[in-house]
């Protein structure tokens, strides 16, 4: 049987955190939940953590999702990330410009989600 996929999902709305987490935890992944950015950096920091991919929202509290994805990125170029944003006309630049693989505007269809997560992860 193969390892799970670890995923670590940030997000400081509470119901969406708990709900990708449940989702992602019932397809059999193994998953990490931070609600504020600076929680979510812990995890990227902490070396035994080893993520797989990384979804985060651009708005947090303590630090953007932005500063994480730039941070993800140089220490993990490989990691994929998805950034998820209800927030602005334009987010997808400011996380494009943070090398974002990917950016999904709320709300979405968890399945949409789903096959966007297994694209990246199987690439």
């Amino acid at each position: 049987m193969k390892k799970p996929f670890k995923l670590l999902i940030i997000d400081d709305a509470e119901e969406i955190l708990i709900a990708l987490e449940n989702f992602f935890k019932n397809l059999n992944y193994e998953v990490t939940a931070a609600s504020t950015g600076l929680d979510g950096l812990k995890q990227i920091e902490d070396e035994s953590a080893c993520f797989d991919l990384i979804i985060t929202d651009l708005v947090l509290p303590n630090i953007s999702g932005v500063a994480i994805i730039s941070i993800a990125k140089q220490k993990f170029p490989d990691t994929p990330v998805i950034a998820i944003t209800g927030w602005g006309e334009h987010p997808e630049s400011l996380a494009k410009e943070a090398k974002a693989d990917f950016v999904l505007e709320k709300p979405f269809k968890l399945p949409e989600l789903e096959q966007l997560v297994e694209n990246l992860l199987n690439k």
